[in-house]
């Protein structure tokens, strides 16, 4: 297991989140992105070299395996929704949405630490 690439896997995977989150929200939030949504079509491309390279990034630092670097890319995606969504929109997180996140957070958990 390498640290160093999981770490950069998930800062790409987390910011690629990000700018997903924007690009499918956005145009129902806010006019300008409503009015710009071709450009945020355009995102698609490097969004989808930002995923690619995360995803090699994992597998590297999974030694190998493809399945941590998924459920990784899983739960950025958990999170960063839960995150911008309250920031963008104030949904709370409910009890039922905390519980996902534990469990979220278990998944990546075991993949590390379970031998």
């Amino acid at each position: 297991m390498n640290l160093k690439y999981i770490a950069l896997s998930a800062a790409m995977f987390t910011l690629g989140q990000c700018i997903v989150w924007i690009q499918v929200n956005g145009p129902i939030l806010w006019q300008w992105a409503n009015d710009w949504r071709w450009a945020l079509m355009l995102l698609g491309v490097p969004i989808t070299y930002l995923f690619m390279e995360a995803t090699s990034y994992a597998v590297q630092g999974f030694a190998g395996e493809f399945w941590p670097g998924r459920f990784l890319s899983f739960v950025s995606g958990i999170v960063i929704f839960t995150l911008m969504t309250y920031m963008f929109r104030e949904e709370a997180v409910t009890a039922k949405t905390a519980t996902c996140l534990v469990l979220a957070f278990s998944i990546i958990f075991i993949q590390l630490f379970w031998k």
